[in-house]
């Protein structure tokens, strides 16, 4: 047989050439190609306690802030007050029929919500212990879908963001050792409101001496800046609303952009919010103040009616601050604010340990699994070691595809598949000894017992994936890994031992004309 360069370029030798060459780069590069649980390389462990009281006020003040707009026109009317004090919504009417009738309409139509005390001419408003326990779960969850979204920004996949009990959430960093830059973004509550400015002075003293020491009923005063801070803005004080008529909760997203020459975060608001976002800027002429966090971040002057819900906040911020900001705003602020309760910082010297005694335990194995192969089926048993490192490979390139992380159950995983792998070749190679020892020659052989092991090859590695892909649904953290690495394991299993192998096999035959291979 002649073999030109053309035919020896295109062969399946010339495959296998390139597929070793990709290997030894990825595995030369490995560190960068796969990311590493907190259990191999270290990383920053976190317990936050939600404060669920929090989120039972912000429902109360929900509550006030849409009573106006629940309650029929007639009634409506007749409300002379409303204020949220301590776990109660106090709404004060003009008469007693009205509070009446108020109570009666409540009552009807937030049934199972709201408990509804009169006091004469008051309604005494609560939340039911049913809502309480809600509201408490939704805080813990919206929370986690807020944190989740935050942590992307360390590049950090599969990160573990957890509930632990009634109102704790675990957070797992890994390979992130900035405790202190980790803390200042998970504990940031990023709440975002806009309020009328009713007044305002260079310090608090003089603000309150303006209303003889004592504030007006539902203010409060706010620190913030007088002015433009790229400017060189002074420090000052706002006297605001104590409740928010529009918050961060109502933004339906947030972007960093570029504004006039400087940083400025774009905002949208959601549709029933952005009718609220009218009404506050038809003050025309009079600040408003956007606070972030307790604190006055800008008090621009509103100089027309804005429609379409949609704005910008700027306030002299560095691109980095805005996009930190956008980010923040657009993840979502906490519905309940959070404590750290606990905080480690994870060496990786227990996951060096752990890499060493995993490479020692997989070179011993490697080491017997090569004698067992080579001494039962010789020749064949050797390429169905060199198959079984390609699988190994596979696996890991697959798992830096999808992203995921390898943590030491996922190290397990693969190694199961590794055994998986070693059943599906004794399986062709038995089913390729029965042919030779019926007369066949060596390339029927090796169809047959590749056509005929398929089947069962087929059957145990659905079954096995299958099972592996519920365990990844419905699990988290490490037992997710483990299962991830066992799907992609078995693909990998399927790609190297149903094709790689006949390849490799009928390589020598065709391309080699070997006659006789050991078996």
């Amino acid at each position: 047989m002649t073999i030109t360069l053309r035919r020896l370029f295109f062969s399946r030798l010339s495959i296998l050439v390139l597929l070793t060459g990709l290997s030894g780069w990825f595995l030369y590069n490995i560190k960068s190609n796969i990311k590493f649980g907190i259990d191999l390389v270290g990383g920053t462990y976190i317990t936050l306690d939600v404060q669920v009281e929090k989120a039972y006020e912000n429902a109360l003040v929900d509550l006030m802030n849409g009573v106006g707009e629940v309650l029929p026109a007639q009634i409506r009317t007749a409300i002379v007050s409303k204020e949220v004090k301590g776990d109660a919504l106090y709404i004060v009417f003009s008469s007693l029929n009205a509070s009446n009738q108020a109570s009666e309409f409540i009552a009807q139509h937030m049934r199972g919500l709201w408990s509804v005390e009169n006091s004469g001419e008051s309604l005494v408003i609560r939340l039911t212990r049913a809502r309480m326990d809600y509201i408490a779960r939704e805080a813990v969850r919206s929370n986690i879908n807020a944190l989740t979204n935050r942590l992307n920004r360390f590049g950090v996949s599969e990160i573990t963001v957890a509930q632990h009990g009634a109102r704790r959430i675990v957070i797992e960093l890994p390979n992130v050792h900035n405790i202190q830059q980790a803390r200042s973004t998970i504990g940031r509550v990023a709440n975002l409101e806009f309020k009328l400015v009713e007044d305002q002075a260079g310090t608090e003293d003089v603000l309150l001496d303006r209303y003889g020491g004592v504030l007006p009923e539902g203010m409060i005063i706010v620190p913030g800046q007088l002015s433009h801070r790229a400017q060189g803005g002074s420090e000052g004080f706002f006297l605001v609303s104590k409740y928010a008529a529009i918050s961060g909760r109502d933004l339906e997203s947030a972007r960093s952009e570029i504004g006039q020459g400087s940083p400025v975060v774009a905002f949208t608001f959601k549709p029933d919010a952005a009718r609220r976002f009218y009404e506050l800027t038809s003050n025309v002429g009079r600040p408003i103040a956007i606070i972030l966090d307790d604190v006055v971040i800008s008090a621009p002057v509103a100089k027309e009616p804005i429609s379409g819900g949609s704005g910008t906040i700027s306030g002299g911020f560095s691109s980095e601050e805005t996009r930190e900001l956008a980010l923040l705003l657009s993840s979502g602020a906490f519905v309940a604010p959070v404590t750290f309760e606990e905080e480690r910082h994870i060496g990786p010297s227990l996951g060096e340990e752990a890499i060493r005694q995993g490479v020692v335990a997989f070179a011993v194995g490697g080491v017997l699994l090569f004698l067992f192969c080579f001494l039962v089926y010789k020749v064949g048993g050797l390429i169905a070691f060199i198959v079984l490192l390609y699988n190994v490979v596979l696996s890991l390139m697959l798992l830096s595809l999808m992203g995921a992380t390898l943590t030491l159950p996922g190290i397990a995983g693969l190694l199961l598949t590794i055994g998986v792998a070693v059943d599906a070749s004794v399986l062709i190679y038995e089913r390729i000894r029965e042919e030779l020892q019926r007369g066949a020659p060596i390339r029927r052989a090796i169809d047959a017992g590749l056509s005929g092991s398929m089947a069962v090859i087929l059957d145990s590695n659905i079954t096995a994936f299958l099972g592996a892909l519920v365990l990844y649904i419905y699990a988290s953290g490490p037992i997710r890994g483990f299962a991830a690495t066992q799907m992609v394991g078995i693909v990998a299993t399927l790609v190297t031992g149903l094709w790689l192998l006949k390849a490799m096999l009928t390589y020598l035959t065709d391309e080699l004309n070997i006659g006789k291979i050991k078996f």
